[in-house]
C-alpha cells in the first residue's frame, strides 16, 4: 500500500485483532468492530476458528514436509502464529509474513522472532501486486522458489475486490511443484441476513469487503490437487466431528476454506 494508514481510519488488520481480543488496534478500529459485531454477533466465533484452521492447516503442511511459508494477510502477531507452529515441527522452516499496515510491520519486527536454525521475515506489501511481493529482497534472500512453499491467504481474499484467480496465478506460477494454497474466506453462503450488513459496514467505513460463494472458492484451486476434505467451514477441514458442529455453528462461522497441492 502507498503511504502511511492513519491511525484514525480503521484497518482490516487491527478490527481482526479486536475480534480475536488483541490489545493492539486503535479508537477508529473499536468503533468499525462494535458496529460489525451489531449485525454480525457471531464475528468473534469466526476470528476464533479461522485462526484454529491457521493452525492447523500449518501443522498439516509442516508434516507434508513443507520447511518455506509464505504468509499473506498476516494481522498482529497472535501467539501461536504460523512460525512458531512450523518451527515447532521443523526448526529450520522459514517463514516471511506479508501485510500493508504499518501498524503490522512495527508489532512484527519486535514479535516475530525465528528459532535460531530458522529465519522470519517480513514484507510491507500488498496482495493486489503479487510481482512486488515475489521480487521483494526479504523474500528472495529467505525463501527459495525452487524448492515447495505454503502459501497461506487466511480471512484475506474476502477483503480483496480485484481478480482473484489472476492474482493466485502469479503466485502460484512462481511457486516449485509440492507447493500448498491454503486459503479461508468469509462467505454469506450460510447466514446473509448477518454476513451481508458486516459487509456493508466495512464498506462505509472505507475498508474493502467482497464475501465469497463457495463455488468460486473451489474454482480459485483449478489445476491444484484439492487435499480432503475439500472446501469445507474451517472447523471441518481435519477437525473434530463434534456435535458442537451442526449447521447452526456453521452460520456462526460463515467461512470456507480449503487446502490445494501444486502437482
Amino acid at each position: 500500500m502507498d503511504g502511511e494508514i492513519p491511525l484514525d481510519q480503521p484497518h482490516t488488520s487491527r478490527v481482526y485483532d479486536y475480534f480475536l481480543d488483541g490489545k493492539d488496534n486503535y479508537e477508529a478500529d473499536r468503533k468499525a468492530a462494535e458496529e460489525i459485531l451489531k449485525v454480525w454477533p457471531n464475528i468473534r466465533t469466526a476470528a476464533r476458528v479461522n485462526r484454529q484452521f491457521m493452525h492447523r492447516s500449518t501443522r498439516y503442511l509442516a508434516e507434508s514436509g513443507i520447511r518455506q511459508f509464505l504468509d499473506i494477510g498476516t494481522g498482529i502477531p497472535t501467539e501461536p502464529n504460523l512460525h512458531q507452529i512450523a518451527q515447532e515441527i521443523t526448526a529450520d522452516s522459514r517463514v516471511v509474513y506479508v501485510d500493508n499496515d504499518p501498524v503490522v510491520l512495527a508489532y512484527a519486527r519486535a514479535l516475530m522472532m525465528g528459532s535460531e536454525s530458522g529465519a522470519t521475515t517480513y514484507i510491507q506489501g500488498d496482495v493486489r501486486d503479487p510481482e512486488s511481493i515475489l521480487r521483494a529482497p526479504e523474500l528472495v534472500d529467505t525463501l527459495d522458489l525452487s524448492e515447495p512453499v505454503g502459501l497461506s491467504m487466511i480471512a484475506l481474499l474476502h477483503f480483496v475486490e480485484a481478480d482473484i484467480p489472476a492474482i493466485l496465478s502469479t503466485f502460484l506460477d512462481a511457486l516449485a511443484p509440492g507447493s500448498y494454497l491454503v486459503i479461508c474466506a468469509i462467505t454469506a453462503d450460510f447466514a446473509p441476513e448477518q454476513v451481508l450488513p458486516a459487509q456493508e459496514v466495512y464498506r462505509v467505513r472505507k475498508l474493502p469487503a467482497q464475501v465469497r460463494e463457495h463455488d468460486e472458492i473451489v474454482g480459485w484451486f483449478t489445476g491444484l490437487d484439492l487435499i480432503d476434505p475439500g472446501v469445507v467451514p474451517p472447523h471441518r477441514w481435519l477437525g473434530s466431528e463434534s456435535t458442537e458442529f451442526s449447521a447452526a455453528f456453521d452460520a456462526k462461522v460463515s467461512c470456507w476454506c480449503g487446502v490445494g497441492r501444486k502437482p
